[in-house]
């Protein structure tokens, strides 16, 4: 193994400390929930992994939305994710995740959350408010940008978001035209997604668009949050749409994760999020590729 993987390894167990030292001291709880569930998310751009008649998690994102509905206010966690199929400089099929749930909060809290879990970990290790990557020096004593996604479609892609939702092509125009130009100088918040893609967020009081962001730096997308939807009959009709989807492309649809439609009946108002810890760690160590800061790339097993 080279010098600069086994500095990469360290900085990475001190982001992770580090993480775990922001939240505790912001009273957060850490938990822990199954990996192995017999139903995740449905969600059409993701193709779970089995294990023996159960899925790999993908998210603890139900579990987790769970225990809120316990009344448990404050919860944070570090595990493994699986997706299959991705892999790539940014993407592992084996992730982890960081995520956080609060009660009575909004996506607006979760952003300035970010913020200071940056600040947290650059001062932790020693780096000041600049973080210098792949030739983009970031400023995060600045406030990270914040840009809606109509004004970053307007700016930097070729059409309006919505004209690229009604033609199929916003995942091209976000991936190829928009995302590179984000959080260039400082991280940059991309919020307020249209209706069609609230996922599992709360619309807006106009309906039209969806308290959600996601978290941008050196052109990577690092985290995506949300005000959370907790109306059950609205969120398995998003369910039923995301199987829908599925069923179109010649994908089984996923089981219905009833337990969890159960329990958003009594979860309170709340936000959550979830951040790539691999990506994360990637900024910190300057690190072109993921495989750098994992201690096994899938390609050495």
């Amino acid at each position: 193994m080279e010098p600069k993987h086994i500095r990469n390894l360290r900085t990475r167990s001190l982001v992770i400390h580090l993480i775990r030292d922001f939240f505790m001291g912001q009273g957060f709880l850490e938990v822990e929930t199954p990996i192995r569930c017999p139903s995740i998310i449905p969600e059409a751009h993701i193709d779970p992994l089995m294990s023996e008649s159960h899925y790999l998690q993908a998210s603890p994102e139900l579990c987790m939305k769970r225990l809120l509905s316990r009344n448990i206010q404050k919860i944070f966690q570090i595990c493994k994710c699986f997706r299959k199929n991705e892999q790539g400089p940014r993407h592992l099929p084996e992730l982890t995740l960081l995520e956080w749930y609060e009660t009575g909060a909004t996506y607006l809290n979760l952003m300035d959350h970010c913020q200071s879990l940056f600040q947290h970990i650059a001062q932790g290790l020693g780096m000041g408010t600049q973080i210098d990557y792949q030739n983009h020096t970031m400023d995060i004593g600045l406030p990270f940008d914040r840009l809606t996604v109509e004004e970053a479609f307007n700016t930097h892609g070729s059409k309006s978001a919505f004209k690229a939702l009604e033609d199929g092509s916003f995942d091209e125009i976000m991936s190829f035209e928009v995302e590179p130009c984000l959080g260039t100088e400082q991280p940059c918040i991309l919020y307020d997604y249209p209706a069609p893609l609230a996922s599992l967020a709360r619309l807006k009081e106009n309906k039209k668009l969806a308290q959600r962001f996601e978290l941008y730096g050196a052109g990577i997308e690092l985290a995506n949050g949300f005000t959370e939807l907790n109306d059950p009959v609205l969120q398995r009709q998003r369910f039923m749409v995301e199987n829908q989807v599925r069923s179109n492309r010649g994908q089984p649809p996923l089981p219905m994760p009833e337990k969890f439609l159960a329990d958003l009946k009594t979860m309170p108002d709340a936000a959550g999020i979830a951040l790539g810890v691999d990506r994360l760690v990637m900024l910190f160590c300057n690190a072109a590729t993921i495989d750098e800061v994992v201690a096994f790339p899938p390609k050495t097993l």
